[in-house]
């Protein structure tokens, strides 16, 4: 009888738990968009560490907010001297030439730390859980921590630390299934708030001479109908959210471009003709936080690679096919 009662006890409890967790990921949630907003809202400045295997690169960030919109400069402290400098949807990247001249490149924005966080967050309670973790500190800040608990093996877990007062996210982990970190952002030491004088957004790299890049377009956007290659099936969770053709350094043909994302990690897919002295090759291979996946497919080499396991690169490789095969 008592057996009995425990487990009726038991099962009514369960919706209970049941609201319970589906209440704390909400919470978490209504956190992490505070986090995604704030990377683009406030003004900081800092110097932050970005470390994946035994390598690690140090680079300083100037954010400012204003009237006018955002405005941003990174500089890399280490390695080859570079900055890239942001005024709202303009992108420039600034790099010696040599002794005297600077090259100026235009890019495209790239999600980049502290700003890791896509702005519409809906789609990550489909492939992750969501919830808070014990409350820690970092750069010397109190900070609310949030775990993305992946809900399959196509993708890593992520643990950030953001700071508790306004949201800023000052430290952000990536772990495989060991829970073993494969990459980490954080920042050493930040000052968020206040005034920040809009002379340090002027780029320190000089020359005598700046040559403005005049490169053709380096991409094509693809509507559907011209697509050539497709994926299919994808990983769950996984959806297409661009394709173009693009010339890429060293190549002398466009490569086909297609991009998958999650909501939180993106995977890139390139697939070109095999040319002259490439040779047929398979496998997967690792270069930091990214996994590579690589496989020769009716002339072509396709080429998958993203902040995901080995086994989400190889699968959506695996599934690439030719349309008009």
């Amino acid at each position: 009888m008592r057996v009995f009662l425990l487990a009726v006890a038991l099962l009514a409890g369960l919706p209970g738990v049941s609201q319970a967790d589906a209440a704390s990921q909400t919470d978490a949630l209504g956190w992490l968009n505070k986090v995604a907003a704030a990377a683009h809202q406030l003004s900081y400045s800092g110097t932050y560490i970005y470390q994946y295997g035994d390598q690690v690169e140090t680079s300083r960030i100037t954010h400012i907010k204003d009237e006018s919109g955002e405005h941003e400069k990174l500089e890399a402290l280490d390695g080859l001297p570079r900055e890239v400098i942001r005024n709202n949807d303009e992108v420039l990247c600034f790099k010696p030439d040599n002794n005297t001249s600077v090259v100026v490149e235009k890019r495209k924005i790239e999600k980049s730390f502290p700003a890791l966080l896509p702005k519409q967050l809906g789609i990550i309670t489909e492939n992750y859980r969501v919830r808070f973790a014990e409350p820690d500190r970092t750069a010397g800040y109190a900070c609310r921590v949030v775990i993305l608990e992946p809900r399959d093996q196509y993708r890593y877990r992520h643990k950030l630390w953001a700071d508790m007062a306004t949201g800023l996210l000052l430290k952000a982990s990536m772990l495989n299934e060991k829970n073993e970190v494969v990459g980490q952002f954080a920042f050493t030491q930040i000052k968020i708030g206040g005034q920040i004088d809009k002379e340090s957004l002027k780029p320190k790299i000089a020359g005598r001479k700046v040559i403005v890049s005049s490169e053709p377009a380096e991409a094509t956007e693809l509507q559907q109908a011209d697509l050539t290659w497709v994926v299919k099936p994808l990983p769950p969770g996984f959806s297409q959210v661009t394709v173009m053709k693009r010339m890429m350094p060293g190549k002398d043909v466009p490569v086909e471009h297609l991009v998958f994302s999650d909501g939180m990690a993106t995977v890139s897919v390139f697939i070109e003709p095999m040319t002259g002295g490439m040779k047929p090759v398979q496998g997967v291979t690792r270069q930091g936080m990214i996994n590579v996946y690589t496989r020769t497919m009716a002339d072509h080499r396709i080429t998958v690679l993203g902040e995901v396991p080995a086994i989400t690169v190889t699968q959506i490789g695996n599934s690439v096919t030719n349309k008009v095969r």
